[in-house]
């Protein structure tokens, strides 16, 4: 069997979409073309939090990680990134797939925004009442 040149996987969390890209390397982290500190701040929770699966299963130093990511906001990207990873992670290796699942990082989280009704100001807040 022919090694890959690179393993990938897509995550998706609320209208955010990654798709990562790992590939045997050093470490190096790109998303969207910058460095993730620049990309999304030095928020140190969003760092751990993308880098969690790789960390779980003791790839955080030997991975390439080229990440693309649209749609969204900060925390449904960082969201989606790992998902993405985890995706990846599975394609790299599949015996990874218990340690991923108990973790619950290969689970895509459906919680999205609740759409607008009709009558109502946001999904749920309603008017005011008035009696007279």
């Amino acid at each position: 069997m022919t090694e890959k040149r690179y393993y990938q996987g897509t995550g998706r969390r609320k209208t955010a979409v990654a798709r990562v890209r790992l590939f045997p390397g050093e470490g190096e982290f790109v998303v969207n073309g910058r460095q993730p500190t620049d990309y999304f701040g030095t928020r140190d929770k969003f760092q751990k939090n993308m880098l969690s699966p790789l960390e779980l299963t003791g790839h955080a130093q030997d991975m390439n990680i080229l990440v693309k990511v649209s749609g969204g906001g900060v925390s449904g990207q960082v969201g989606a990134i790992r998902h993405g990873i985890a995706r990846a992670l599975l394609d790299l290796d599949p015996e990874l797939r218990p340690t991923l699942r108990n973790a619950g990082m290969l689970t895509r989280d459906p919680r999205m925004k609740e759409r607008k009704k009709p009558g109502l100001k946001r999904a749920r807040k309603r008017p005011q009442y008035t009696k007279r």
